[in-house]
């Protein structure tokens, strides 16, 4: 059975123009499940990754709020949390548009951890901003007390910036190719996973988020995937985006993928780190990556949609 990771987008998990509440969610949950379903009938073994962005953003706008009560969690237990929400939602999609193409599959969700370098160069230069906006006192009184580092986001307000450092391996790999292997469909690395820090003691959390898009490059070469698919908002990735010289590209190679990417055609923020994760995967004995949308999973796995990268 050949094995295929799908890593889904985070703000995909939320359809456009609706507010983030738990029924928004399973909606969006469920549409996604649709398409990820058809790639489980085709009989791919599949693994599902998932972002967590505005979710953990959620959890830790609500701990702060609560703050005067109960302590404020933890971003690693957070991250934990989200990942074991968004995979309850998705288990429960997925085994029902199985249950509709008459495939009895067993659906789980292996909450993650993802071990990362206590010395990653992120951890020096925290960029990744996480929980909510604040006024510059507040921000600073939070500094100062907490050990936060602040910046001011784009004339919106202060916020909380986190290391994100690049994911070194997934611990709970050989358990999740097992399952793949016995035929169970795998919900793993949700949020890019829970970062985790070798001491010794043994494994701790730690103050971060692991991009979602590296940590399921990772996770397909640990579990020795032969394609990565990154479904995010656009059916394929472009040059020039949103510009009238748009140009939607079909195929590439990896010498011309990373060429246009070190050329900036890629945005930091959005296409950015799928075309980088494709790239890592690549580099290291993976054998093709899929950017695509939700729609065209299936087509796409089938060579006939998306932007496909070959070595």
């Amino acid at each position: 059975m050949e094995r295929i990771v799908i890593a889904v987008g985070g703000n995909s998990l939320l359809l456009p123009g609706m507010t983030q509440t738990v029924q928004n969610q399973r909606a969006a949950v469920w549409e996604t499940a649709f398409h990820i379903a058809a790639a489980v009938s085709a009989g791919y073994g599949i693994i599902v990754s998932h972002g967590n962005g505005p979710q953990v953003g959620q959890v830790m706008r609500r701990s702060e709020l609560a703050s005067h009560e109960v302590p404020e969690t933890t971003l690693d237990y957070a991250v934990a949390e989200t990942q074991g929400g968004i995979g309850y939602q998705l288990q429960q999609a997925l085994t029902e548009e199985l249950s509709k193409r008459g495939i009895k599959k067993n659906v789980i969700t292996v909450v993650t951890q993802v071990e990362v370098s206590s010395s990653d160069k992120g951890f020096k230069n925290p960029t990744k901003p996480i929980g909510s906006f604040m006024d510059e006192k507040t921000a600073r009184e939070r500094a100062l007390t907490l050990g936060w580092n602040i910046v001011e986001d784009s004339g919106r307000g202060w916020r909380r910036v986190v290391a994100s450092p690049w994911p070194q391996s997934i611990i709970e790999k050989d358990t999740i190719k097992d399952l793949v292997d016995s035929g169970v469909v795998v919900i793993a690395c949700g949020g890019g996973g829970i970062p985790v820090v070798k001491g010794p003691e043994g494994l701790s959390g730690i103050e971060a988020v692991i991009d979602k898009d590296r940590a399921s490059a990772v996770l397909a070469l640990e579990v020795k995937a032969s394609r990565l698919l990154v479904s995010t908002a656009v059916p394929k990735v472009c040059l020039n985006y949103g510009k009238p010289n748009q140009i939607q590209l079909d195929r590439l190679t990896l010498d011309e993928a990373k060429k246009y990417s070190e050329e900036g055609h890629f945005a930091k923020g959005s296409m950015g780190p799928k075309v980088e994760a494709s790239i890592h995967f690549l580099e290291n004995g993976g054998q093709q990556a899929v950017i695509t949308d939700p729609a065209h999973i299936t087509l796409a796995l089938k060579g006939d949609a998306g932007t496909i990268i070959s070595r």
